[in-house]
This record gives C-alpha cells, structure tokens and sequence, in this order.
C-alpha cells in the first residue's frame, strides 16, 4: 500500500492519496477491512465516550454510521471473493480530501 501526498490547492485544502494500485483478493481484503475495521473502531470508541459521559444519552447517529460501515465492509468482501473466483485482481483508488470549515 502506496501512501503519498497528491497536491496542495489552498493552505487550507489538501488531498491525499491513500491507496492507489492494483492487489490481488488477498491484499486488497486486507487494505480494504483493515481501513473500515479502524474507523468503525474510531465510532465504537467515540461512543463509548459518549455513554461514559452520560449512560442516557443517545448514539444513533454513530450506531448508524457503524452498522453502514459493516455493510460497506460486507460488500467489499463480495467483491474481494467475486475476484478470487474470476482470477482477478482488485485495482483500489482511494483519495482523502480535507479541508478546514468553520
């Protein structure tokens, strides 16, 4: 997995290019549920945090946003397997935009 700065547009802009090849199944299962794996983790510790402020509150929001990342990481894996059983590789373009916002 290849992680390399792509350009800076503004002082406050920048766009970075996280994955970017071609893996075979094998590989890009890992880079793929090893990404979601880590931001679902990041929602589960978030909202943990939440109920230990205050066990009433609520968390839908990240419990919504967790269980679409569990389908998201569900069809990755559909797509990883349909490759395995075609004989083909998986080519993965991932790019992370950030931008400061008030």
């Amino acid at each position: 997995m290849e992680t390399k700065e792509l350009t800076q547009t503004t002082t406050d802009q920048r766009t970075i290019e996280l994955v970017k090849g071609l893996f075979t199944p094998t590989e890009a299962s890992d880079v793929i549920i090893s990404l979601i794996d880590e931001k679902i983790n990041f929602h589960k510790i978030q909202r943990l945090k939440i109920w230990e402020g205050n066990h009433h509150s609520k968390t839908n929001l990240l419990d919504n946003r967790i269980e679409e990342l569990e389908q998201e990481k569900a069809t990755a894996r559909r797509i990883v397997d349909m490759a395995r059983s075609q004989g083909k590789n998986v080519r993965i373009s991932g790019i992370l935009k950030m931008h400061l916002e008030d």
